[in-house]
């Protein structure tokens, strides 16, 4: 019984420590999304772009730089595609283990002509 409540406890320490960031990559994941369909279609540049990715990193308190966003437009506005892709590690102590977790969200969005 001692063996079973200390299992749930740790895979209870061990919830609270890593599904926020699983939780927070998801929401940038979304995010990444929605920006590569509007900006398809918008005149931003790509810079404008990985401003906007690495903004959005701090709001779900990710660690990424403008040198982790890569960005590349194919073709014009409106008819070319659009490819966003981001890589972070974000590192996370558990009590005697301590490991980091590598995302790669990234997503591809094409014109309709």
């Amino acid at each position: 019984m001692i063996g079973g409540f200390a299992l749930f406890v740790v895979m209870g320490i061990v919830g609270i420590k890593i599904v926020p960031v699983y939780f927070s990559n998801y929401q940038f994941e979304d995010a990444i999304k929605t920006e590569a369909i509007q900006s398809t279609y918008g005149t931003r540049t790509e810079d404008d772009i990985r401003d906007s990715i690495v903004k959005h990193a701090r709001e779900y308190d990710i660690p990424l730089t403008a040198k982790q966003v890569h960005v590349s437009r194919t073709g014009s506005n409106g008819t070319g595609s659009l490819s966003i892709e981001a890589d972070y590690s974000v590192p996370v102590n558990l009590p005697g283990y301590s490991t980091t977790l590598d995302f790669h969200p990234s997503s591809k969005n094409k014109g309709v002509f």
